[in-house]
């Protein structure tokens, strides 16, 4: 596959729909130089999610039964914010461990949703059920060509914009984003994926050489909770060498509260991921390397500002 032209297609079939999310240079966090971030968790629904979920509604017919996905929350909130302004039904399933935040916005945004005991998997399984019975139109959350030319388009993006960097740190749930960032790069820069010890479907996978099974806790596990990583992601990454390290729930919490106090940047933990490799020292960047981090989202629950 022409990735690059498969990307540079997801970006102008897009453009309408999305937010060019804004960059940022900074010191601090305890690092010793400077650290680029590109703040997608400004991006409608506070994730990068829409972009993938835009990319494949608009790159063919949808049935009149709909659309369909399973998700851990964010891409949810995505399908239903893209099925709505684009007028199409959707059917959302989220597991329990989703979060009142997440699961409250994919309401607010019009969407049939069932919330289903368990995890992601369970969300899964039962799309799928609901995909054979209606005819529906499923969208994968990581795992298909047009989701991970959608999520292409943020590192495009973020390069038209400047970034310097030698290396970009990229959390990693199902493999959507990075294989994406991977796949637009093509070995132009280092990528590193960062996740969680409870969390980690990548690091298991390159390890055994195929995905494979994992399972799925702590405190991002309702982003970055898949059981098992996608097969894209994994082949992008095999092929580019991708290095994957693992962070625990206090380095995330860490990351969070420090961007939080020093930057006034309010995420999710999925959203820290990234940025707690480098302030727990997970990633050790070299002498000259310059780095840059991911902020991929940002729907916290609780949510802050909700009236109980």
């Amino acid at each position: 596959m022409d990735w690059k032209a498969e990307i540079e297609n997801a970006a102008r079939r897009i453009a309408d729909h999305v937010q060019r999310t804004p960059v940022l240079t900074t010191r601090g966090f305890g690092l010793p130089g400077p650290v680029e971030m590109k703040l997608e968790q400004l991006q409608h629904t506070g994730s990068f999610k829409p972009r993938g979920a835009f990319n494949t509604l608009l790159s063919g017919p949808v049935p009149r039964a709909g659309l369909v996905a399973a998700s851990g929350g964010n891409h949810g909130a995505a399908v239903a914010y893209a099925a709505r302004r684009l007028g199409h039904g959707a059917a959302i399933f989220v597991p329990e461990m989703a979060g009142a935040s997440k699961i409250g916005l994919i309401r607010r945004l019009g969407a049939d949703l069932t919330v289903v005991a368990g995890e992601y998997a369970n969300a899964l399984h039962m799309a799928q059920e609901y995909e054979a019975r209606t005819g529906a139109m499923q969208i994968h959350a990581y795992d298909a060509p047009a989701t991970v030319a959608g999520q292409g388009t943020c590192m495009a993006e973020w390069e038209g914009q400047g970034l310097a960097a030698d290396t970009v740190l990229i959390a990693v749930g199902g493999g959507g984003l990075i294989a994406g960032a991977l796949a637009w790069l093509q070995g132009a820069r280092k990528v590193v994926a960062v996740e969680p010890e409870t969390s980690c479907a990548l690091h298991a996978a390159l390890a055994a050489g195929e995905p494979v099974d994992v399972e799925v806790s702590g405190v991002a596990a309702n982003a970055l909770g898949a059981r098992r990583i996608g097969s894209i992601c994994l082949d992008l990454a095999r092929a580019q060498g991708t290095r994957s390290v693992l962070v625990g729930d206090d380095a995330i919490t860490a990351a969070q509260r420090a961007l939080w106090q020093e930057r006034r940047l309010l995420v999710e933990p999925a959203g820290a991921t990234a940025l707690a490799a480098l302030m727990s020292g997970a990633y050790v960047p070299g002498p000259d390397e310059r780095v840059a981090v991911l902020v991929c989202g940002a729907n916290i629950a609780p949510d802050p500002l909700e009236r109980g």
